[in-house]
């Protein structure tokens, strides 16, 4: 019985996951705005490097090793990150438990390897090419 309770949950999941993927592929990209465009650029990161530090300074405590995140102790981070500026944004004056990790602490250079780690991120599979999911 728990081993079909299980399944039933993995295929729920999945189906979710599918139809959020479906209508993020099948949904037009909006023209980006004023404020978009003037979005300052990604600056290039170390991703490597960025791997190193989201551990050195504890991040995956709370969100995890490869930045999946857990309901009971932080949100997922990767693969398709929040755009730059609201991550140093919240990084820096966060509103939740988080501590802020200040520009004494972590420095700009360090926080755009961090985040290309978390851009490097593989893209979980397609529901579709799971065998136990259909």
């Amino acid at each position: 019985m728990r081993k079909h309770a299980v399944v039933a949950t993995l295929l729920i999941a999945g189906m979710a996951v599918g139809a959020r993927t479906a209508a993020q592929t099948t949904a037009q990209a909006p023209a980006p705005t004023a404020a978009a465009q003037a979005a300052p650029a990604v600056p290039p990161g170390n991703a490597v490097n960025g791997r190193k530090l989201f551990v050195s300074f504890g991040c995956y405590q709370c969100h995890g090793y490869e930045a999946q995140g857990s309901s009971a102790t932080g949100p997922r981070l990767g693969p398709r990150p929040i755009p730059f500026a609201n991550f140093l944004r919240y990084v820096r004056r966060p509103t939740n438990q988080m501590p802020p990790f200040t520009a004494k602490v972590m420095s700009d250079a360090e926080l755009a390897d961090v985040y290309a780690f978390l851009r490097s991120l593989p893209v979980p599979a397609d529901v579709a090419s799971i065998p136990l999911l259909k």
